[in-house]
């Protein structure tokens, strides 16, 4: 469920602010505003992930409390599609994800928002993704559903290693967040996550935020989204403070290469930043966020 550290701004109270960052000098990874979401389908985003379908179109979800929906935008922001979604409910949707496996094109929905920590499992939707932009309605292709190894926690961040036939899933709460995997395939009943890792160097606020925000600070470090880029060898993480790349080298487990400290940069001006998807190619990632109208950055790192 949402957290909202930031309050809402007006129309042109957010445009003016746009237009300051547009015109701000570039920090790196080099961060440029790419389309402005103004729908008011499109209030609480918490997931993006680029169409390996549609070229420069990307896929966006809603946060729990909101209709089980799909909508594709483009690269600008403009909605071009929008799919009710039979069979799966969005209790707390949090991430979305793309992948290629054995030739067909899927997105991930990943239920596992658990803010109160009350939950006793988590949903995993796979669904085929559609061959034409022309609305209607989606099933899923099969569902995973799971359970934490030690009692409930909140996820926010989710990932697709389809090489490995795996979900890679990072807590939200936890100091250092954990990494967990799950198989990717289809089963009966209730699988349980297996904890692989724990991610090193995720940024702590600073002194200064943590004297004059504490409850901005506590929030600095939470990670809100991640992806896993096209080649496989990049990992992307989001918090609300900054963007992080850990990096493996070939024939390398994520144990080992989440454990190196990351890339990390400051994340760019998004409101409540709770999505990040790299882009079909791999060249570079688009993050938004929980706000109205939301703003869409396009990141091309130092790769």
């Amino acid at each position: 469920m949402p957290i909202r550290p930031l309050p809402r701004l007006s129309l042109l109270a957010a445009l003016l602010l746009l237009c300051v960052v547009a015109c701000a000098p570039p920090s790196l990874p080099f961060s440029r505003l790419a389309g402005l979401i103004t729908t008011g389908q499109l209030d609480e985003i918490s997931g993006l992930a680029a169409s390996h379908v549609h070229e420069d179109v990307l896929w966006v979800i809603n946060d729990g409390g909101n209709p089980a929906e799909l909508y594709a935008i483009n690269r600008r922001g403009r909605v071009l599609a929008r799919y009710d979604v039979r069979g799966a409910r969005n209790i707390d949707w949090e991430d979305l994800a793309s992948f290629t496996l054995q030739g067909r094109h899927y997105l991930l929905v990943a239920d596992t928002g658990d803010n109160a920590g009350k939950r006793k499992d988590i949903v995993l939707h796979v669904f085929e993704e559609p061959a034409r932009l022309d609305g209607g309605e989606l099933k899923p292709a099969w569902t995973i559903r799971a359970r934490w190894p030690d009692g409930p926690r909140d996820c926010e961040a989710v990932a697709v290693d389809a090489a490995a036939g795996q979900v890679l899933l990072v807590s939200k709460k936890r100091n250092p967040p954990d990494l967990f995997a799950l198989p990717l395939a289809r089963s009966r009943g209730v699988r349980e996550a297996r904890r692989i890792g724990r991610l090193a160097g995720v940024p702590l606020a600073s002194a200064e935020l943590r004297r004059n925000d504490p409850r901005l600070a506590r929030l600095f470090p939470q990670v809100t989204a991640a992806d896993l880029s096209p080649d496989g060898s990049t990992l992307a993480v989001l918090t609300y403070g900054s963007v992080l790349f850990y990096r493996r080298t070939p024939g390398e487990n994520w144990s080992a290469a989440v454990a190196r400290m990351p890339e990390a940069h400051d994340v760019p001006l998004i409101p409540q930043a709770e999505a990040l998807a790299w882009s079909a190619g791999g060249a570079g990632l688009y993050a938004t966020g929980e706000f109205k109208p939301a703003p869409l950055f396009y990141l091309s790192p130092d790769r």
